[in-house]
């Protein structure tokens, strides 16, 4: 998409009207934090716009120039090839950071990951993807706190809830939603056969409580004692928490702490990034169709990714992407490879949709 000289001056001039506003001295408080978001955020695409600027009146001197030499003239030409082609990715990296950013972007995540079809296996996969992302967090020096977590007998878990926190969180994580399936030899196989088992992942942008307003009386509490089916800590007091939010069903139960106060607070937490969830949801509508064509839904029945022990491959199947570094991947630091690909394709996916 290649935008007009006028657009570029645009682009470059509100940052300066932006620019002169922080300096006026005149903003305060959250109006001061808001237009210094918004420098932030214009001031890398004003330079790129700039830079654009620069290039395409280099390029018409170039076009321009009628000197009879032909030593100079094929200089010139060998120049103009290489200024087009790094003219047309600027203008693609100035297209795609013009693109409508997802608000949620920024945001620290929930990060949900339950045991499927599969049994033990199944449950252990489940820890396999916990400490994947464990470590992957690690890599971005992200902070993962474990929210609450029921383990299987042999390892591994039926469910756990994380909570991520640190710069683009959501961003990279959001591509993550969906079944992702294993193909194994179980520890437990004496014939050597490969089994398929699967878990779901859901990640969740969390929302600031201005976001999502939930009232009390939209809730039903029910407290009870930790079982300790799962739980880190078997209680003699009524302390696990159970909420439901009765206009939209959700449940969610906490028990992992000994405090009921605790759990109340983590149980809020996870609810809140739940509902704020289906809020967006259903405020994205048809705009998130390109988005689902490219990635798929998000929904966490749909298969997104393989991970094949024999053949030490991963293969991503919303856009046929197989990579034969399955150790690298399940330490986290072979994840970003996917993560970039996926991004890639729903930016031309947007690009597209915006050039129609």
């Amino acid at each position: 998409m290649q935008l007009s000289d006028e657009r570029l001056a645009q682009i470059v001039q509100r940052l300066a009207e932006v620019e002169a506003r922080l300096a006026s001295g005149t903003l305060e408080g959250e109006a001061f934090v808001a237009a210094s978001r918004n420098y932030a955020e214009l001031e890398p695409v004003a330079q790129q716009a700039a830079q654009i600027v620069a290039m395409r009146d280099e390029l018409a001197d170039l076009r321009a120039m009628d000197d009879p030499d032909p030593a100079m003239l094929a200089m010139a030409t060998e120049e103009i090839a290489r200024l087009a082609n790094a003219l047309e990715a600027r203008e693609q990296e100035l297209a795609i950071g013009l693109l409508p950013r997802d608000s949620a972007d920024a945001r620290p995540a929930m990060l949900e990951i339950r045991a499927g079809t599969g049994g033990d296996e199944a449950a252990l996969f489940a820890g396999d993807l916990y400490r994947m992302y464990e470590r992957f967090a690690a890599e971005h020096g992200w902070k993962m706190q474990l929210i609450s977590a029921s383990s299987s007998d042999v390892g591994g878990f039926k469910e756990a809830i994380a909570h991520v926190s640190g710069t683009g969180v959501f961003a990279r994580l959001k591509y993550e939603s969906g079944a992702h399936r294993v193909q194994r030899v179980p520890a437990t196989e004496s014939g050597g056969r490969i089994h398929t088992s699967a878990a779901t992942v859901a990640v969740l942008p969390e929302p600031d409580e201005i976001d999502v307003q939930i009232d009390e009386s939209d809730l039903k509490i029910d407290i009870y004692r930790a079982s300790g089916a799962g739980g880190q800590h078997v209680n003699t007091t009524d302390s696990a928490v159970r909420i439901t939010h009765l206009p939209t069903g959700i449940v969610v139960t906490q028990q992992d702490e000994r405090s009921q106060h605790k759990n109340r607070a983590r149980a809020m937490q996870v609810l809140r990034a739940r509902v704020y969830e289906q809020e967006r949801a259903r405020a994205q509508g048809a705009e998130a169709e390109a988005r689902r064509a490219m990635v798929g839904t998000g929904d966490r029945s749909e298969r997104i990714r393989t991970y094949n022990f024999p053949q030490g491959r991963v293969t991503d199947h919303r856009i046929g992407l197989t990579l034969h570094k399955l150790p690298e991947v399940l330490e986290g630091s072979g994840l970003d490879e996917l993560i970039d690909a996926l991004t890639a394709q729903d930016q031309a996916a947007r690009l597209a949709a915006n050039n129609k």
